[in-house]
């Protein structure tokens, strides 16, 4: 068995990378804090809180940055054009797109209620590193109005996301509508999403480095009391998303199609540890359809559509660090989004769901687009970003648990779903490979020639 802290070729993988950086700068930034070697105007202060580890930490969060408005644009075109012929879609993708979308409603509005009334990170009152003042947060009326750009390419340049949102949906919709003729421009837009991936996984490469830097600034600045309210952050995330997968997918999968949510849950565990292990919705994408289809019994026509559309947005536990993760830096920084703020997330999060690829750490750069829009310093990212890998395994499993449920839940209203399978507890379960020994025979007469 491959060490989960290797990639299988004895190297040391970049989970593990992040989680040392992380132990590593809360243990130098609490020695700095303890000691007192970090007053203002001294060495340490100067060239390494204040120098070295500020450099490498902005530099990463600029990195982040500079990501955010070619990925959300590439990755929600193509999301959308992957939905296929809008005309064929009918019943199965208008129903799938509306329980996707509600779901992720519902897990962003849970955890925004919840990490409100728990009150992380209150108290400590950060200073941001730069001269920032959160911005007052636009009327709800206004943020709708201001959704359509009124000019796209100044959207782009400026970065203001829910334009460039409502623009990318657009023009994905329209493609579909053009048809054949735009098929070089859906190829054009495949390849520069595929590049925007690259540089993603490019950039999370030096992510230890920054955490390490980041973590241990704040640290020496702000000592245990931080470490504290970072537990406290670790614990609310966890137990939201705990609740969501437990609790709010079973809860929507018997009001919409009353099957029994124990069976399901059972049959889905094979699937929730392999998107654990991978923290990859996309990884996941076989196993959930197998899963989907012959443990659970959802006929093939329903299920081929609904688990890679899912895996393409459907992200409720995205959406849920999204939501606990700004409420836990706005009370660190001491900014008040109000509830304008807050319904401006919701709806960031849901449209942004759409094009949040399945693949680990896209997440951080969909959370600076949501900080970018309702005002909060992108630099805060910094502050979970060392846990955030271990927490993309559960939000992993969330994902495609809520994927596999809205699959039953179609497949049962159109009478696509075989519930003798479904109730069926050894339906779809292997218990040895079956060979096919004709091929095999075929396989060695080719061998030898």
């Amino acid at each position: 068995m491959v060490d989960a802290a290797s990639n299988g070729d004895g190297k040391m993988s970049l989970t593990a990378k992040v989680i040392v950086g992380l132990v590593g700068g809360i243990i130098l930034g609490l020695a700095i804090n303890i000691l007192g070697l970090n007053p203002a105007g001294g060495f340490v202060e100067t060239y390494i809180t204040n120098g070295l580890f500020h450099v490498v930490g902005k530099m990463f969060v600029n990195a982040l940055k500079m990501m955010v408005v070619p990925l959300v644009l590439f990755s929600l075109i193509c999301g959308v054009c992957g939905i296929g012929d809008i005309k064929t879609l009918g019943r199965v993708g208008s129903k799938s797109f509306g329980l996707y979308i509600l779901t992720t409603a519902v897990a962003i509005a849970v955890a925004i209620i919840i990490a409100s009334i728990s009150g992380i990170g209150t108290g400590m009152q950060m200073a941001a590193d730069t001269a920032f003042s959160g911005r007052e947060a636009p009327p709800l009326s206004q943020v709708l109005i201001d959704i359509i750009p009124n000019n796209p390419v100044n959207a782009l340049s400026e970065g203001e996301m829910l334009q460039i949102i409502f623009f990318a949906i657009l023009m994905g919709v329209c493609i579909l509508m053009v048809g054949k003729e735009a098929k070089k421009v859906v190829e054009l837009v495949e390849v520069l999403n595929e590049i925007m991936m690259k540089m993603v996984t490019l950039i999370m490469e030096i992510a230890p480095y920054a955490v390490f830097c980041l973590i241990a600034k704040a640290m020496a600045n702000l000592g245990l009391g931080l470490f504290v309210e970072l537990i406290g952050y670790v614990v609310v995330l966890i137990a939201i998303l705990l609740l969501h997968l437990f609790v709010v997918i079973p809860t929507i999968l018997k009001v919409f199609s009353g099957l029994n949510i124990v069976t399901f849950m059972k049959k889905a565990r094979n699937m929730q540890v392999f998107a654990f292990s991978t923290a990859s919705s996309n990884a996941t994408i076989p196993v959930t359809l197998r899963t989907v289809t012959e443990r659970m019994g959802v006929k093939n026509s329903v299920g081929s559509f609904t688990v890679p559309f899912g895996a393409t947005i459907n992200m409720d536990g995205t959406a849920i660090m999204q939501g606990v993760a700004t409420v836990f830096i706005a009370n660190i920084y001491g900014i008040d989004l109000g509830v304008g703020g807050f319904l401006t997330v919701i709806l960031m999060a849901v449209l942004a769901s759409i094009g949040t690829a399945g693949v680990p750490g896209v997440g951080l750069i969909m959370l600076s687009m949501v900080f970018a829009q309702v005002g909060l310093p992108l630099e805060g990212i910094g502050l979970i970003l060392g846990v955030d890998r271990l927490l993309d395994m559960v939000r992993t499993a969330v994902n495609v648990t809520g994927d596999a449920a809205v699959s039953c839940i179609v497949a049962k209203s159109e009478g696509k779903l075989d519930e003798s399978i479904f109730n069926d507890p050894t339906a779809g379960v292997v218990t040895h490979v079956e060979i096919d020994h004709d091929a095999e025979k075929e396989l060695a007469d080719i061998a030898k020639g």
